[in-house]
């Protein structure tokens, strides 16, 4: 990974759509923008997939990430709307593919255990957790937008933050292996 990279964050949707750029200079991370495309106005299902496509084409053409961090759709009681985000979901996953970005997917449970410490945790929680995290004032009314930005900053605790990517040892046998100056 290199020292200094872009992160789109997507927070999938067929009304409202999440996104969000953020910038990594070694193990500081720099909120670039945030915001929503609101699809609401557009006539049919697949006049909402080709615009989410188009636009997140365009912002991935304006800020130059190379990765993108998705949230994955979860299990409802309404099949129907996890379908219609599982083919928003998919769409934005293609927009970044023909782009060049790799895709890392999380599940909502685990984007608010890395920003919250909890997988229970409200989204005005995760908005908070995000003020605090990036050391900044976070405008956005939309929590759509800080969903986003948590699946980036969810990326960035799993691969580039040092905290979080400790190694994970099968026993004491494996960690001394690998750590001998630890031990006494």
């Amino acid at each position: 990974m290199k020292d200094t990279y872009k992160i789109i964050g997507v927070d999938p949707g067929t009304n409202l759509m999440g996104y969000s750029i953020l910038e990594v200079r070694g193990k500081e991370m720099k909120l670039i923008t945030l915001g929503v495309l609101k699809l609401a106005s557009f006539e049919n299902h697949q006049t909402k997939l080709k615009e989410i496509f188009l636009q997140l084409q365009e912002i991935i053409e304006t800020y130059l990430p190379t990765v993108m961090a998705i949230e994955a759709p979860f299990f409802g009681k309404n099949v129907q709307s996890m379908l219609k985000l599982g083919r928003a979901q998919g769409v934005s996953m293609a927009a970044a593919m023909t782009m060049g970005l790799e895709i890392a997917e999380y599940s909502p449970k685990k984007i608010k255990q890395s920003i919250t410490g909890n997988g229970n945790a409200s989204k005005e929680q995760v908005s908070k957790m995000l003020n605090t995290i990036l050391k900044q004032k976070i405008e956005s009314k939309y929590l759509d937008a800080t969903d986003a930005l948590a699946a980036a900053v969810c990326y960035f605790n799993q691969t580039g933050n040092p905290l979080f990517g400790v190694s994970k040892y099968s026993g004491w046998e494996q960690f001394i292996k690998e750590n001998p100056k630890k031990v006494n």
